[in-house]
Formats: structure tokens, C-alpha cells, sequence
């Protein structure tokens, strides 16, 4: 795992772009302004790290976020109050398997401390064959005991599961 403190700037940044704009192009399930901003802010985190630009683009982004060595590549940021780890869960929205995507790289950021972790990577094909599918409805438990209720069939891999960050250069 890869951890980095949030620039106040990056949040200013996220912020200011999200008053005009909606990241949300599913049809159910888009996210409020506070997911999108977590969203967004894994996407410019992940690109600062990797010394990429960030394209702020409005409207549909295709199923991605970012070209990594020609591989169409979604960042999927979770917003939590601690830092993530191994046996923690990353969610992936059945609705979005259809999308034109080959790579997920899964990122946590500790909304407390503002803390940013690359928590690791996997393929279209690793993550649908190693995650678990769980039906729209069904209440999951968090380790610290308190549940939520899933808002769409979604798919859970574990930090574990994941391929680690530092072998992206081998892709």
C-alpha cells in the first residue's frame, strides 16, 4: 500500500469543480456530492502520485478515469474514519461491469486524518472472479459492528486480494 497526505489544494480543487457538476451517469446508485467528492479526490491523489495530469472532464467518462500504459483504468475510492487494512472490503457496483474498463485500482482515504492509500489493483478478469457478488439489498456488516444496507448489486474484494500498487509497472 501507498499512503500520502491530501493537499488542501487537491480538496479546494475537488470541491470548486463539483458545485457545477455531477459525477454521477448511472442510472441508480450515482452518489451523493460527499461520495463523489471521495471519488474525485482518489482519482487527482492517484494521478499526483503517479505524476500524471488529472483531466477534470465534464460529463460521461466511458467506465474510466485514466490511461495507464495504453490500459483503460477506473480508480475506486472508499471514504472510511480509519486507515484501511488487509481484511477490509473494496465495493464495485455490478452496474458497472459492462463499462469498457480493463484495470481497477482500489484507494481509501481516511476522512479523519486525510490520508490517501493506494490500496492495490486488479484486473476486469481478477476482480470478477475473485470477488464476492452480493444482491442489491442485502446489509453488510463493518468490522466495527455497524451495517449498511447495499444500494445495488455490488461486488466486495478484500485488500488482500488485490495486487500490490508497486506492481504496476509490470503491466
Amino acid at each position: 500500500m501507498h499512503t500520502d497526505c491530501i493537499p488542501r489544494r487537491i480538496k479546494e480543487e475537488a470541491w470548486e469543480f463539483l458545485k457545477d457538476n455531477n459525477l454521477g451517469h448511472r442510472f441508480t446508485a450515482n452518489g451523493n456530492k460527499e461520495e463523489q467528492y471521495v471519488g474525485l479526490l482518489g482519482e487527482m491523489m492517484l494521478c499526483k502520485v503517479m505524476g500524471v495530469h488529472h483531466n477534470m472532464a465534464k460529463g460521461f467518462d466511458g467506465g474510466f478515469d485514466l490511461l495507464i500504459k495504453d490500459r483503460k483504468t477506473d480508480v475506486k475510492t472508499m471514504g472510511r474514519t480509519v486507515d484501511p487494512k488487509p481484511h477490509y472490503v473494496n465495493n464495485f457496483m455490478a452496474l458497472q461491469e459492462h463499462f469498457d474498463c480493463e484495470l481497477y485500482i482500489f484507494c481509501s482515504i481516511n476522512k479523519n486524518t486525510s490520508e490517501f492509500t493506494i490500496c492495490g489493483w486488479v484486473t476486469k478478469q481478477e476482480l470478477l472472479h475473485k470477488a464476492k457478488l452480493y444482491p442489491k439489498g442485502t446489509i453488510r456488516t463493518r468490522t466495527n459492528g455497524t451495517t449498511f444496507e447495499l444500494k445495488a448489486d455490488t461486488y466486495e474484494i478484500l485488500n488482500s486480494e488485490l495486487n500490490h500498487i508497486y506492481d504496476l509497472k509490470y503491466l
